[in-house]
């Protein structure tokens, strides 16, 4: 089971997050256990206990939004976890290059294409795992 963390200050994005998932973004990887937070401090304190294998950031999320959070994670975690970025439009793919983020979707959702870019990040982080040193 691979720990997927949904970022977003907004209920129903982070419904339409948990649909897309389901109970398996895509046949070849692990049980998603999806845990939703709300808040950027509760993200903090998540990622600084080491629970999350995957992050899926809201980049419209209020009052941080998913872009700065991302780059501030990558900059201050050591081994953060992959992160899908959910940018407002296409033309935010720059701001996602400077995030630091490791795929990206646009708003609206579109289901097929955030499960597809999620699998690809948990296959990822399963490739890190599996090579790690122990």
């Amino acid at each position: 089971v691979m720990k997927v963390v949904v970022y977003s200050h907004d209920a129903d994005t982070r419904a339409l997050v948990r649909q897309a998932i389901g109970r398996r973004p895509a046949p070849d990887v692990p049980e998603a256990e999806v845990i939703e937070v709300a808040t950027h401090p509760a993200l903090i304190r998540l990622l600084d206990a080491g629970g999350a294998d995957v992050m899926v950031l809201d980049g419209e999320a209020q009052p941080s939004g998913g872009m700065g959070v991302c780059r501030q994670a990558k900059d201050e975690v050591f081994g953060c976890p992959p992160v899908l970025l959910i940018i407002g439009r296409p033309d935010d793919g720059w701001l996602a290059t400077w995030s630091q983020a490791d795929a990206v979707v646009s708003h609206p959702i579109d289901p097929g294409a955030l499960a597809d870019a999620l699998a690809g990040l948990m296959r990822q982080r399963a490739a890190d795992a599996a090579s790690a040193p122990a």
